[in-house]
């Protein structure tokens, strides 16, 4: 009964940032490493980012790293992705799952949020 909310996507030019959030509900929450996939049109769903139980140990994908941050807060059963620098190549319906490794832990999916980056 993993129930996942995706929100805070948006048009932006390239250069600009958004913050993404991700709401996931109940209490396992604070048990798996959390993380960020997307998914462009014609391309498979593929994996951003991730943040470990602690909070501490983060990992990203080299498209993105030294742009993009993930975080998470525990009071709030949400994780964030802040992306910075965005470019076009960014451009996707962005997901939240859990993770292990860079797969996918919950069958299913959130609705996403749509990123979209114009030139």
């Amino acid at each position: 009964q993993v129930q996942l909310v995706e929100s805070g996507g948006g048009l932006v030019h390239t250069g600009g940032s958004l913050r993404l959030s991700c709401v996931a509900s109940g209490r396992t929450f604070s048990m798996y490493t959390m993380g960020w996939f997307r998914q462009a049109p014609g391309k498979e769903r593929e994996f951003v980012a991730g943040i470990r139980r602690s909070g501490v140990i983060t990992t990203y994908a080299e498209s993105v790293k030294g742009r993009f941050t993930i975080s998470r807060d525990y009071a709030k059963n949400t994780v964030y992705l802040q992306m910075n620098s965005l470019k076009p190549e960014d451009t996707a319906v962005y997901y939240c799952n859990a993770v292990d490794g860079s797969s996918a832990v919950f069958g299913s999916w959130g609705q996403g949020t749509q990123v979209t980056v114009s030139s």
